[in-house]
C-alpha cells in the first residue's frame, strides 16, 4: 500500500491536571520536515516526537501542535511567602519615603504575580501523558495517509489502464497506418505522372518506415505501466520511484509524438501525455 502525503489528525484528553490536545497536520514535501509548536512547560518533549515521527514516517511537512489546558477551579490555593514578604519590605520602604502613606492592602499583595500560587502541575505525569496522546494522533495521522494513499492509487491504476488500452489500439493500428502512408507515397508519384524509380520508391518506404516505427516507444511505455503498477502494489515509500517513472512515460510519450505520421498516432500520444500528466500529479502527494 502507498501512502498520502497530506491527512489530518486531532486528539485531546482530558486529566486531572488539565486538558491536553494535539494537532496534526501533514501536506506533501521533498523530505521529513517537522514543525512543532509546544508551550514552554512540554519543551524537553522535542526530541521524543520527533523521533515518533522519524519512526512512523519518512516524508511530508509535519506540523505538530500541543494545547494544555490547566485546571484551576478546585485546586487549594498556596501563598509564596517569601514573595509576599519581599513585597511587603519593599513597599514598606516606599512607605518610609510617603508622609502620610495609605495602609497595604493584603488584597493588593496577594493579586501580586507569583504571590498567590495553586499547587504545580507534576511535570513528569504531563510529558509522560502528553507523548502517549501524541502516538495516538500520529497513529490516527498514519491512517488517515493510509486511507487518501488507497485512493490516489486506485486513480493511478485507472489512468494506467486507459494507458494500456491507448496503447494496444495504436499497436494494432499500425499497419493499417503503414499501408495509408504507402499508398499515398504511390499516389504521389502517379500523380507526378513519372516513371517509377525503383530505387528512389524504396528509399522512400525506407524513410516511412524509419520514421514510424513506433514499436519500440509502445514496448517501453508498456514496460513502465507494469512497473507502476508493481510499485503502487509493494507500497511502502514509493513517492520518489513513481515520480522516477513519470518522467520516463513522459519521455516515451514525446518520442512517440514526434514519430506521429497520421492523425491518430498523434492524437494517442496526446491521450498518453494528458493521462500521464494527471498521474504525476497525484504521484506528487505519495510518500
Amino acid at each position: 500500500m502507498v501512502h498520502s502525503m497530506t491527512a489530518f489528525a486531532r486528539v485531546e484528553r482530558a486529566g486531572n491536571q488539565g486538558t491536553l490536545s494535539w494537532e496534526l497536520r501533514s501536506v506533501n514535501h521533498r523530505y521529513l520536515e517537522p514543525h512543532l509548536r509546544l508551550p514552554e512547560a512540554f519543551r524537553d518533549l522535542e526530541i521524543a516526537v520527533r523521533e515518533a515521527l522519524r519512526q512512523g514516517i519518512s516524508r511530508g511537512k509535519v506540523e505538530c501542535t500541543l494545547r494544555f489546558c490547566e485546571v484551576t477551579s478546585g485546586k487549594p490555593l498556596q501563598v509564596d511567602r517569601e514573595r509576599a514578604a519581599q513585597l511587603v519590605a519593599a513597599a514598606e520602604t516606599v512607605a518610609s519615603l510617603i508622609k502620610q502613606p495609605a495602609a497595604l492592602n493584603p488584597l493588593e499583595v496577594l493579586a501580586w504575580p507569583g504571590v498567590l500560587v495553586a499547587d504545580a502541575a507534576d511535570p513528569q505525569a504531563l510529558n509522560q501523558e502528553a507523548i502517549e496522546l501524541f502516538n495516538e494522533a500520529l497513529r490516527e495521522l498514519k491512517a488517515g495517509r493510509d486511507r487518501e494513499g488507497s485512493e490516489l492509487a486506485r486513480l493511478i491504476n485507472d489512468r494506467l489502464d486507459a494507458m494500456s488500452e491507448e496503447v494496444k489500439t495504436l499497436r494494432a493500428q499500425v499497419p493499417h497506418m503503414l499501408g495509408v502512408q504507402r499508398q499515398k507515397i504511390l499516389d504521389r508519384f502517379a500523380d507526378m505522372q513519372a516513371e517509377l524509380d525503383p530505387q528512389r520508391l524504396e528509399q522512400e518506404m525506407v524513410l516511412l518506415a524509419q520514421k514510424s516505427d513506433v514499436a519500440e516507444e509502445l514496448d517501453r511505455l508498456t514496460t513502465h505501466v507494469t512497473e507502476v503498477r508493481r510499485v503502487l502494489k509493494t507500497g511502502g515509500a514509493a513517492g520518489r520511484r513513481l515520480d522516477f517513472l513519470m518522467q520516463e512515460l513522459n519521455r516515451e510519450a514525446n518520442t512517440l509524438g514526434s514519430k506521429a505520421f497520421d492523425p491518430r498516432s498523434t492524437q494517442a500520444a496526446v491521450n498518453l501525455k494528458v493521462l500521464i500528466e494527471q498521474m504525476r500529479e497525484q504521484v506528487q502527494n505519495i510518500e
